[in-house]
């Protein structure tokens, strides 16, 4: 992962009606597994990098933003669906980003699994990794 605080990544959603831009080190890379994610992505678990809201920016189109909890905002493409930011008052300073959209995914392997305790049984997915039955301090959505 890139940790130069000069680095640039873009990304983008399904139908390229959204494209953005981040730029400089993340604060947490992790799969996240509670079922509001789920849900929103559609898959057994969704893997979120943290930033700075300063460092993020769409540079094409606009992201349509759905209120999933009386904490957490979602940003997503409205045309293709694409799940895209999820922003919480609990870190208003903060943005977290999926990393599948972004053109290097594998530029931010993930460090972290949280809410563990909803993670659906057959998944076996990075079982290494530090693990939280919830959310940690240190970690993205809930």
């Amino acid at each position: 992962m890139s940790e130069s605080s000069e680095a640039v990544h873009e990304g983008g959603c399904l139908c390229g009606a959204i494209r953005y831009r981040l730029r400089g080190p993340v604060s947490w890379v992790g799969h996240c597994h509670c079922i509001q994610c789920r849900r929103a992505a559609g898959s057994p678990a969704i893997t979120w990098l943290t930033l700075p809201k300063a460092h993020f920016e769409v540079t094409k189109g606009a992201l349509h933003l759905f209120r999933s909890s009386d904490h957490g905002t979602r940003g997503l493409c409205a045309n293709c669906g694409s799940p895209i930011t999820f922003e919480t008052t609990r870190a208003p300073s903060e943005v977290d980003v999926t990393v599948a959209t972004l053109d290097r995914p594998e530029d931010f392997p993930p460090r972290a699994r949280v809410w563990a305790s909803e993670q659906i049984p057959w998944l076996d997915l990075d079982r290494h990794l530090p693990s939280w039955p919830k959310n940690s301090s240190a970690a993205g959505p809930d």
